[in-house]
């Protein structure tokens, strides 16, 4: 029900006919000719107990069929636009002047919505609709998500609307209010009781679009975003909102001794149109009840301009980012995480963003594609043992990945020639996966093996020395390799044990094995970075110390451990 529903005597009966037509757009859209009848006789016992002169005025004013309806909170069937000006008409007494009167009667833009509500906004080539009909601009709409070719098992309808269509609304309610509020049927009415534009539109889209596409509306990753814009009326919201703000300014707070101003213009805006309009008489505004009734005409002006050009509109039927999580082994040490090109020049052979990216950005057809992992490794450092987890994001995928195509997706990656990375654990995870990772990341211990040579043989001494220091903290400043991209920034880090592993036949070679806290620069730790990084191996076994290869042997985070 709406603001200009009736509320005296016999109104009643008429208020349960409006309410009982509002449930019309509930219903499914394929229905038998029987039930479509039944629903315009309830549309017709719904208008018939609307306010002649209300209704005149608005439809004189040059506000559209479906914002008359909409205003009286009427929900509107959905193929019922034919027969819309033969019900406004019935109100006005215009029946039998039915043919000439339905050109008069819909305006070629509404004042109010814009035409949006009466489908004829001009977009792309795709939505271009003529017709005063919500399933010709459904068809439309479903005609443009099946050619881009999604898979749909459902649909979100997101609708985004320029800010002056609820200014208009506002302004509408105001001016009915001025007009018509000592009229019984007015009042005990608030503008919230009335239907909007935006659920006008969803209620007029929804049955359509699921009978069209064969799926529910409702959550949904796939969405359907329709976008109006109107470049001239939102010059007048600007500048309205620019003019009230020069003089609907109030202080408060001034017993503090502070000096705060308020901003009222968002009210303002709205008051300001309709109190300044021309023609208004003071004896009428200080009568009793606030308004002379048998001074309407004569008193209020239409506070709506007339437009000319209807809202722009663009379609944009997309989905929201699928993302794929696992872990990935990296057995070359010529393969960075992510395409890494300096002055014009690949550094390696190639990327893990590249390799597994790129198999699956094809095989659910969508737009681009987004690599992110739990830290990383240098290009000639190896991940192995568990792997390290990871997330691809597929923008705008075509098609709802299915466990088989996951598993295809694996096996494709692991069964590549070069054997360079191997995927383990892949599956299709919701946007909290990236959560998971990220506050996993922060607390994620690491561990690595270590090929380090020192200047002297190695002792019996330093197996102790080393395996013996545990949770010992260290003081890194930002490596010197890294101070072109990094800041230069001091970093306390822990390693929580380390041990040393002979090499057979090597005096002064070994294998150092160590787990550390995320973020540590495991190579400066073992030759010091030039005193940059204290204590390191080097200055612990007194001696210098070079580390030759590293592989990172585990990752310790719970995501993506299991399948």
């Amino acid at each position: 029900m709406n603001s200009f529903q009736m509320s005296n005597g016999t109104e009643n009966a008429r208020a349960g006919s409006v309410l009982e037509a509002s449930r019309i757009i509930s219903a499914d859209v394929e229905r038998t000719v029987t039930d479509g009848d039944k629903e315009m006789k309830l549309l017709n016992d719904a208008a018939r107990s609307l306010p002649p002169d209300a209704v005149k005025d608005l439809s004189s004013n040059e506000v559209c069929m479906r914002c008359i309806f909409r205003l009286f909170g009427i929900q509107v069937p959905t193929y019922s636009s034919l027969s819309l000006p033969s019900i406004l008409c019935n109100i006005l007494g215009e029946q039998a002047d039915l043919d000439t009167n339905m050109i008069n009667v819909e305006p070629k833009v509404c004042r109010i919505c814009l035409g949006i509500l009466q489908f004829t906004c001009p977009g792309d080539e795709a939505i271009i609709v003529e017709k005063e009909s919500a399933n010709d601009f459904a068809t439309a709409i479903a005609d443009l998500a099946k050619k881009e070719g999604h898979e749909i098992d459902s649909f979100s309808l997101e609708v985004s609307l320029p800010p002056i269509i609820l200014e208009n609304e506002n302004r509408v309610w105001l001016y009915a209010k001025r007009k018509y509020g000592s009229e019984v049927w007015f009042k005990e009415r608030s503008i919230s009781e009335c239907t909007s534009t935006k659920d006008a539109l969803k209620f007029a889209l929804t049955n359509p679009l699921e009978t069209l596409l064969d799926v529910k509306c409702g959550v949904s990753t796939f969405r359907i975003r329709l976008t109006y814009t109107h470049a001239e009326a939102s010059k007048m919201i600007q500048n309205s909102v620019k003019t009230v703000e020069g003089c609907k300014r109030r202080k408060v707070d001034a017993k503090n001794g502070l000096d705060i101003v308020k901003d009222e213009s968002a009210i303002a805006v709205v008051e300001f149109s309709v109190v300044s309009t021309k023609g208004a008489n003071p004896a009428d505004e200080s009568s009793s009840n606030g308004l002379q009734v048998n001074a309407h005409s004569e008193t209020f002006e239409f506070p709506l301009e007339k437009v000319n050009e209807p809202c722009r509109l663009e379609c944009l039927c997309y989905r929201t980012p699928i993302y794929f999580g696992g872990r990935y082994l990296k057995y070359s040490r010529n393969v960075s995480q992510t395409r890494w090109i300096i002055d014009e020049e690949r550094m390696g052979e190639t990327s893990i963003e590249e390799i597994i990216g790129g198999n699956i950005l094809p095989m659910c057809r969508g737009d681009n594609f987004k690599f992110h992992a739990a830290g990383r490794e240098d290009i000639d450092v190896r991940m192995l043992g568990s792997g390290r987890p990871f997330l691809v994001e597929i923008q705008n995928a075509r098609q709802i990945p299915s466990e088989l195509l996951v598993k295809e997706i694996e096996t494709k990656v692991n069964s590549l020639e070069k054997k360079l990375v191997r995927v383990k654990n892949l599956k299709v995870v919701g946007s909290q996966g990236w959560t998971l990772m990220r506050e996993g990341e922060a607390e994620k211990q690491k561990q690595y093996a270590a090929l380090v040579w020192i200047s002297r043989p190695v002792q019996d001494e330093d197996f102790q020395a080393i395996s013996s220091l545990k949770e010992i903290q260290i003081l890194q400043r930002t490596p010197i390799r890294v101070l072109h991209r990094r800041s230069p920034m001091e970093r306390e880090k822990t390693i929580h044990w380390m041990k040393i592993e002979k090499i057979s036949g090597s005096s002064q070679y070994f294998l150092l094995h160590l787990c550390t806290q995320a973020g540590t620069y495991i190579k400066e730790f073992v030759h010091g970075d030039l005193g940059r990084t204290n204590p390191s191996i080097g200055s612990i076994l007194g001696c210098r110390a070079e580390i030759l290869q590293l592989d990172v042997t585990d990752v310790k985070m719970d995501c993506f451990l299991t399948e």
